[in-house]
Order: C-alpha cells, then structure tokens, then sequence
C-alpha cells in the first residue's frame, strides 16, 4: 500500500487532521520576536517537542501560517497502512 500525501492551506482541514491525531499548533520556544510567534510547530503527544515548544492558539497559528505562505503537507496513511502524524509546512 502506498502512503497517501495531501496537501492544503485550507484551515479546517488541517485542524482537523491536527486534532484527530491529538497535536496541539505550538511554536518553537526561543525563536518568537515581538507579536511574532516564530517557528511553527505542530506538538504531539510523545513527540520531541518537549520544553522546546510552547502552545500557540489555532488563531496565532494560522495568521503566522498565512502570513508566511505556507501550506500544510499531511501523510494520512504510512505504507503499512497505520495512521500518520507526518507532516511539513511549505510554500504555497
């Protein structure tokens, strides 16, 4: 079975697949300027992310998100079939 990719800048389909996999939008700690929440992130639960993240609202995600021209590329499905927290924001 191939994994299956999508990608979308559509807002309520990325927080959707966020929250269905239990992820929270965060920032990495450290890289914020100002009322720029800097690097954006997507926390898991068990993920590497721990201390080095800090939560941000879905509002301050997606402004930072659009901002910056970014779209959200999602695997749904690894090969083997099991779910998938992979993901990569990239230009549009």
């Amino acid at each position: 079975m191939a994994s299956e990719s999508h990608t979308t800048t559509d807002h309520d389909e990325i927080r959707r697949w966020v929250e269905e996999h239990d992820g929270t939008p965060a920032s990495v700690r450290d890289t914020s300027q100002g009322s720029d929440p800097g690097v954006l992130r997507i926390d898991f639960p068990g993920g590497t992310g721990e201390g080095e993240l800090e939560h941000l609202s879905w509002d301050d995600w997606f402004e930072k998100f659009d901002d910056n021209e970014l779209a959200f590329l999602y695997q749904e499905k690894k090969s083997s079939g099991e779910d998938s927290t992979f993901f990569k924001l990239v230009k549009r």
